[in-house]
C-alpha cells in the first residue's frame, strides 16, 4: 500500500525581524564589532525611612555599562543607556545621585561580577572590592579605577527597549593613571595591544 502522508519537514522559525528587516541577530553581530569602554555605574538606594535619621542606609546598587559616553563639555554631561525594568533603570528614576568608575583592564572580574544575570545580593558583590564614597552622591567608587564620576540625572529620554539617562558630571577623579581600559569586543571584554 502507498505511502499516502504529506512528508515531514522541519522548519526553523525565521530570525525575528523588524519593520526595517534588520534581525535582532544582525544587529547584534554588526554593533559586536564597535569596541567600548566598560564601567561600573553605582548608586545608593535613599534610606528605608528617609523621616528616621537612625534607620539603616538603603543597599549599594551597581551595574556593568559599555553604553556609557561623553555627551557635552559645557555643561558637563554623560549619558548611560539602561535597561527599561532593571534594577539600575528603577533606582535612578527615583535617586537623581549616581556614578561611574571606569574600569581598568585588571577589572574583569569586576565587570562580570556585576553583568551576571540572576546574580546575588548587591551588598555581597561589593564585599571584596576596595571603593570610596562619593561626597556628592555617596554612591561607591571603585579603587584603582582609571576615571571616576559622580553624577546628577538632568534627563530620561525613552528609547526602544532602554531609558537614556543624561547626568550632570559634578566630579571628575582620575585616580590612577596605570595601565589600560577595560574594552568590550565581539561578545567578549578585552584588553588593548
Amino acid at each position: 500500500m502507498p505511502n499516502t502522508s504529506a512528508p515531514s519537514t522541519i522548519t526553523t522559525a525565521p530570525a525575528a525581524r523588524h519593520a526595517e528587516g534588520v534581525s535582532n541577530d544582525e544587529f547584534r553581530a554588526a554593533l559586536s564589532r564597535l569596541a567600548a569602554g566598560v564601567v561600573l555605574v553605582t548608586a545608593q538606594e535613599p534610606p528605608l525611612d528617609p523621616d528616621d535619621p537612625s534607620a539603616p542606609a538603603g543597599e549599594d546598587v551597581g551595574m556593568t555599562a559599555t553604553a556609557f559616553l561623553s555627551v557635552s563639555l559645557d555643561p558637563p554631561l554623560v549619558l548611560v543607556s539602561l535597561r527599561d525594568g532593571s534594577r539600575m533603570d528603577e533606582l535612578l528614576d527615583e535617586q537623581p545621585l549616581w556614578a561611574v568608575s571606569v574600569l581598568s583592564e585588571s577589572q574583569r572580574h569586576i565587570a562580570g561580577r556585576f553583568a551576571m544575570k540572576g546574580r546575588v545580593s548587591d551588598r555581597l558583590l561589593f564585599a571584596d572590592i576596595p571603593y570610596l564614597r562619593g561626597e556628592h552622591s555617596g554612591a561607591p567608587l571603585v579603587g584603582g579605577a582609571l576615571a571616576t564620576l559622580e553624577c546628577r540625572t538632568e534627563q530620561r529620554v525613552p528609547a526602544g527597549d532602554h531609558t537614556l539617562v543624561i547626568g550632570r558630571v559634578l566630579t571628575a577623579r582620575v585616580p590612577s593613571a596605570e595601565g589600560g581600559p577595560l574594552t568590550y569586543f565581539r561578545g567578549r571584554y578585552r584588553q588593548l595591544g
